[in-house]
């Protein structure tokens, strides 16, 4: 009898909605890299409604009948998730003022996050992926700070769109991560 790997997200059959997610995320920021005259405005407001679709992803996940493993961390992500999407389509001044550490903290907190992961999955054959993974979420979260605290438009556009890519990137792996497992593999 062969054993179940461990998953530290846990599985779940709506794997695929995660994988959607991570797909928009990498075509929003490609858009926005080609396009940057678009306005920081609007990729404070679109990253906004992407975190609030997120959230609703990640509560719906949290809340079902057959909740995840870690399906706290599914609940916390979820709730920050809409909280800041949230504050970020309220107000388009409020957005482009407090933008960059917004998303700063949606950063760090997923790094922290795939990082407890990494240490979850020692055991696994890429853990040190989940490892890496977290340090350039961290890293990436720790520049919009700089950004922030500069006031540097365009490298918060640059980051911005560089967020929506490797973001994007990460969500679609973990989604595969994510997927059931049958006993025969």
């Amino acid at each position: 009898m062969k054993s179940l790997k461990i998953n530290y997200w846990g599985h779940t059959r709506y794997w695929w909605i995660v994988l959607i997610l991570g797909i928009l995320m990498v075509l929003c920021g490609f858009v926005y890299w080609l396009w940057p005259v678009a306005g920081y405005a609007v990729s404070s407001q679109i990253f906004g409604w992407l975190l609030v679709l997120a959230g609703i992803v990640q509560l719906c996940v949290a809340a079902g009948a057959r909740h995840p493993r870690g399906w706290g961390w599914w609940l916390a992500g979820g709730m920050i998730d809409m909280f800041i999407g949230f504050m970020l389509v309220r107000s388009i001044v409020l957005s482009e003022a407090v933008f960059p550490y917004f998303i700063a903290i949606i950063f760090l907190f997923w790094g922290i996050s795939a990082i407890i992961s990494s240490v979850g999955q020692r055991g696994r054959k890429c853990w040190w992926l989940y490892l890496v993974n977290g340090i350039l979420l961290m890293v990436i979260g720790f520049f919009f700070i700089e950004a922030g605290w500069v006031q540097d438009m365009l490298m918060t556009s640059f980051l911005t769109s560089l967020a929506f890519i490797y973001w994007g990137f990460s969500i679609a792996m973990l989604s595969y991560d994510m997927k059931p497992r049958t006993l025969d593999e």
